[in-house]
């Protein structure tokens, strides 16, 4: 069994987290809907800074938006990620799915290729997952 931290179950979905948390130098995950409310949320993040993360996400997210359509004059300009950086580490903010980002903060010395990689492959298998229909428990006794 393994010693890493995993997520706090804010959310059925909040296993998306646990291989983020796995990475070196990543200090908390936030899953965050477009409206800025938390659908999950790492262990070692209070319940009142993740509410705050992901208010901030979706702020962040749209001002990124914004900023990208000023230079480029496309209305919708559809985002891959969004990085803060900070004397304290990087935060950074990718979309997954319809009305959903996925926001992580590392520490400054964190990897982020590789935090991103994780991050874009966490999103697909949420994308799968939330796309598959729901087992029921009939389904899994083969007569």
């Amino acid at each position: 069994m393994s010693s890493t931290p995993s997520p706090t179950a804010t959310d059925e979905i909040s296993w998306v987290l646990t291989p983020l948390l796995e990475l070196p130098g990543v200090l908390h995950a936030v899953i965050a809907t477009g409206d800025g409310l938390v659908e999950g949320a790492s262990d070692g993040l209070e319940r009142a800074s993740a509410e705050r993360v992901a208010a901030m996400t979706a702020t962040v997210h749209a001002a990124a938006r914004a900023f990208t359509a000023a230079f480029t004059d496309v209305e919708r300009p559809r985002l891959a990620q969004t990085v803060v950086e900070s004397d304290l580490g990087y935060a950074v903010v990718v979309p997954a799915g319809e009305n959903t980002s996925l926001a992580v903060f590392t520490s400054p010395d964190a990897q982020l290729g590789n935090v991103a990689y994780q991050m874009q492959l966490q999103v697909a298998a949420l994308g799968r997952a939330l796309a598959s229909p729901t087992r029921r428990q009939d389904d899994d006794v083969r007569s």
